[in-house]
């Protein structure tokens, strides 16, 4: 079975349904109310052992009931959460989000116990933890030198290192040229691909124009997920667009985590990076389809009935 091992951050999901996203100063009244399981770096390694890789989980969280409430939902769905660092007197981070009735969302989080989890913590990892030929993901909702310390000890150990730069940094954050360095393939959405393109409200939109200045960065590959437009990715010598599959989305929360999930799931067995890139938009299609974000994401089976029928 193909092994990732995933750095991310665990969070838990605070959501309200609204009629359409608030403006600033603004207060909108909504309906439901639910408390789930999130977290970029969580998501996605629900999304990628849901698609049938083994995922290894290196996190944090607080010693609090949220903590052991994630810790035995990830074991439940397979996880090894062996290398999950438990913070004493630290909360564990929480995620605040409104999802308007098209689907489109807003999140705040605060990261609590994420920001806990240190380049000493990557550097005590035992050396069987990076095995060559498996893969490393990353994100950017832990701190960037933890995220840095694990993408270098994984390419120093022949992983093929995927580098999900979410949230946005800024073009000039002090590890961002670091960071891309160090990463084989790099996954931004269209306005994270602006930032790290360091292109400003003027700068352009084009996704390919985008994804080229960011592989000039360093990375072999860069894939731009584009929501309802599918994804764009390119490798230099090759470009691939691949379409969304439509559908009648209900909540675009765990979308992007579903996406990447499942293309390192497809990755990590050695398929080609088209065949990836149309398994998971098929992956992010169905999870619109669904409220919420890791009770949302598919399994192999429902992708792969998916993918049958709309071929």
């Amino acid at each position: 079975m193909p092994r990732i091992v995933l750095f991310g951050s665990s969070n838990t999901d605070m959501t309200v349904r609204v009629p359409r996203l608030p403006a600033a100063g603004e207060t909108v009244l909504g309906g439901a109310f639910a408390t789930t399981p999130g977290g970029k770096g969580a998501n996605q390694a629900v999304a990628a052992s849901r698609a049938g890789a083994e995922v290894v989980f290196v996190a944090a969280v607080g010693d609090d009931d949220l903590g052991r409430q994630a810790l035995e939902l990830y074991r439940r769905e397979g996880i090894d959460v062996g290398h999950v660092r438990i913070v004493p007197g630290t909360a564990s981070g929480v995620a605040l989000i409104y999802v308007a009735d098209d689907g489109e969302n807003m999140i705040a989080v605060a990261s609590g116990a994420n920001l806990s989890l240190t380049p000493e913590d990557v550097a005590a990892l035992p050396d069987a933890l990076f095995r060559p030929g498996d893969l490393l993901v990353a994100g950017l909702e832990i701190p960037h030198a933890t995220a840095l310390a694990a993408m270098r000890r994984g390419r120093a150990a022949g992983m093929t290192v995927i580098l999900n730069p979410a949230p946005a940094p800024s073009a000039d954050a002090p590890a961002i040229a670091e960071l891309l360095a160090a990463a084989d393939v790099v996954t931004p959405n269209r306005g994270e691909a602006r930032a790290l393109a360091a292109a400003g409200p003027g700068g352009g939109d084009d996704p390919l124009a985008l994804a080229e200045r960011i592989r000039a960065r360093g990375p072999k590959t860069v894939i731009v997920t584009l929501g309802r437009e599918g994804c764009l990715a390119t490798t230099g010598g090759e470009v691939y667009e691949v379409p969304s599959r439509k559908v009648e989305a209900v909540d675009a929360v765990g979308a992007g985590d579903a996406f990447n999930g499942a293309l390192a799931a497809v990755l990590a067995e050695g398929r080609p990076l088209g065949e990836a890139l149309a398994w998971a938009t098929a992956a992010a299609a169905l999870a619109v389809t669904r409220p919420g974000a890791q009770s949302a994401l598919p399994t192999r089976e429902a992708i792969d009935r998916f993918v049958h029928v709309e071929d």
